[in-house]
């Protein structure tokens, strides 16, 4: 079967199930004189593209899905994520919602062949990112990339933002607004101060552009022992790097990766219907043993004899001497390069322009739930603990209400529900609680009008002689 076959096997499957088909929003008047949209969408990755999906399998259809990246580089699979091939199993689900035409397993064998998919180890970054783009088209997903969300603000009942792109700022009007935003959707990339104080030519984020060419023939030092960390160290190594060193704060790197564990249905779907004690107890767990890196990510390292693991060596202070940089750590000084720091995000609202308005009556889990003090952990409590629907809550009720029309499905509503909006398996399970969330919040926000329309109905079904209508 080709692609385009598969497109239009999936185009009549999802005409088959769409059911009931009975267009129920109609459109909100914004004080500009245009037609609210129904929901927007920022972030055109997999949690924004399968959200949009899934609301129009609903028959909200007035959406629109806009994203700052360029068409093809939305999400982190063809920029930072240096890996050969995706961690997931090929197996898992996500984007396709349960619609079996709509896998990955369905495209890559449209593709490639079955055969293939029988020999197939694991999804390679590349093809992973086609295949959303596949399943964008296929579903008619409306997208506007080059976009990007820079203020929300409440007026008139409804949501006003503000978009940027290269042709200036406009404004668009939303009944509700989902920020599909990815790592840093609530923060910031962070590194220790004294590494973000060295000039720009000695260090990076992982998620910064790395010219790694550049660093042929060079020493370089990597902060971190997760997967993206042997990832970055390993593309260093490959594009022949001098020297590649690791440095883990712990006695021994984290190879356990919790996530694989907590990966069934009954986790996945009701994690969040559990009390703020379990949730807290369970996702603690998970998220302080941080996520374990495979073995073929270690052997990527391992096999390059320039590869060095420094364990039990985080580092204290860094500085510039001449051409080189210099990082203190208790087992002594190490002088480098560049440095690499895989040091993941800081929760800061007030880093991020379209959560500036209201960053300061956001709330946190540390404003809702006090754990034991074994239990205790500064970093979690910085999560924002969100609504049943995934929406904001307000630390001061009243301040700010109407950020409950704000939907957050991003990696910051893991402390709430567990693996959701960056997590592919989760999607399924994950995907439909946040679009049910937004439905019934739609739904009764016209609850007068279908009050209205249901009273008002007077179709007959049939015609008989001799009767009168009462």
């Amino acid at each position: 079967m080709s692609l385009d076959a598969l497109a239009s096997r999936i185009r009549r499957e999802l005409a088959m199930i769409a059911h009931p088909s009975l267009a129920w929003l109609e459109p909100r008047r914004a004080p500009d004189g245009s037609n609210a949209l129904d929901v927007l969408i920022a972030g055109a990755g997999q949690g924004g593209i399968a959200t949009a999906f899934a609301l129009k399998r609903q028959r909200v259809d007035n959406v629109l899905v806009v994203d700052r990246a360029a068409y093809g580089r939305e999400g982190p699979w063809v920029t930072y994520a240096r890996m050969p091939t995706l961690r997931s199993p090929k197996e898992y689900t996500g984007p396709d919602l349960d619609i079996p035409a709509l896998t990955y397993q369905a495209w890559h064998e449209a593709k490639y062949g079955a055969a293939h998919w029988q020999s197939l180890g694991l999804i390679a970054p590349a093809d992973w990112n086609e295949y959303l783009l596949f399943v964008r088209a296929v579903t008619d997903v409306p997208v506007r990339n080059e976009a990007e969300l820079v203020e929300l603000a409440p007026e008139a009942g409804l949501i006003r933002a503000t978009l940027a792109s290269a042709a200036g700022r406009e404004t668009v009007y939303a009944r509700k607004v989902v920020l599909a935003t990815g790592q840093d959707g609530t923060g910031r990339w962070w590194m220790p101060d004294f590494v973000a104080a060295l000039p720009r030519a000695f260090r990076a984020h992982t998620a910064d552009s790395i010219d790694f060419t550049g660093l042929k023939g060079k020493v370089i030092a990597v902060l971190g022992a997760g997967a993206s960390a042997f990832d970055n160290a390993a593309t260093a190594l490959e594009a022949g790097a001098a020297e590649v060193h690791v440095f883990c704060r712990r006695p021994a790197p984290q190879v356990i990766q919790p996530y694989r564990q907590i990966t069934f249905r009954g986790f996945l779907k009701h994690l969040s219907d559990l009390d703020d004690a379990w949730r807290w107890r369970f996702m603690r767990h998970v998220l302080a043993l941080r996520e374990g890196f495979p073995q073929a990510t270690w052997d990527r390292c391992a096999a390059h004899a320039n590869f060095t693991l420094h364990t039990g060596a985080p580092w204290t202070a860094a500085r510039v001497e001449g051409a080189r940089a210099v990082v203190v750590t208790p087992r002594g000084d190490f002088v480098a390069d560049f440095l690499i720091c895989c040091t993941g995000i800081a929760m800061d609202y007030a880093a991020k322009p379209e959560l500036a308005r209201f960053a300061g009556n956001i709330r946190n889990w540390a404003d809702a739930y006090a754990p034991p003090a074994d239990e205790r952990d500064h970093r979690l409590a910085a999560f924002p603990y969100l609504a049943a629907d995934y929406s904001f809550m307000e630390k001061q009720a009243g301040a700010t209400p109407w950020i409950k029309d704000i939907h957050l499905f991003a990696i910051a509503a893991t402390m709430s529900f567990g693996p959701s909006g960056s997590s592919i398996n989760a999607m399924t399970t994950a995907v439909p609680k946040l679009v049910d969330g937004i439905t019934r919040g739609l739904f009764a926000g016209d609850v007068e009008r279908h009050w209205a329309a249901l009273k008002a109905y007077d179709v007959p079904q049939a015609i008989v002689p001799g009767s009168r209508a009462d």
